[in-house]
């Protein structure tokens, strides 16, 4: 499978790894060089210094042919407008889009965009975990 990731933060970098490990062809996006090191050496995908919204860098990330695109960058507006044209202009099979605000995750499903809601995610674990101790103890 052949998946373009934009943004080599944590979640991002984490998630290229894998899916390259995994055997997949994997193309990561993020404006910082730098990030680029959390790869590890031995990813064995692509990276290009550029922005999830620019076509010209999606084009060569070989958008036109990708399954998948994840947008995982840290910033909400970012995430949606790279996924509004992974989905809409180059009609990217699956687009999964990160997203902190829980009220935007759901604004954007309605839309048709998939979002993973980091914030709301993150509380759900944490709220079990505090019910679990309490009603252990």
């Amino acid at each position: 499978m052949k998946v373009i990731i934009v943004g080599c933060g944590r979640v991002g970098s984490t998630l290229a790894r894998k899916l390259d490990e995994e055997g997949h062809e994997v193309t990561v996006i993020d404006l910082n060089e730098s990030q680029f090191s959390r790869l590890g050496e031995n990813f064995t995908g692509k990276t290009i210094k550029g922005t999830g919204i620019d076509e010209d860098v999606l084009r060569s990330a070989g958008i036109e042919e990708a399954d998948a695109f994840v947008a995982a960058t840290n910033g909400d507006n970012r995430n949606i407008m790279a996924s509004q044209i992974a989905k809409e202009i180059f009609r990217v099979p699956h687009v999964i889009t990160r997203i902190y605000d829980p009220i935007r995750a759901d604004m954007y499903r309605e839309l048709g965009i998939d979002t993973i809601p980091s914030t709301t995610i993150i509380v759900g674990i944490i709220h079990d975990r505090i019910i679990k101790e309490n009603q252990a103890s």
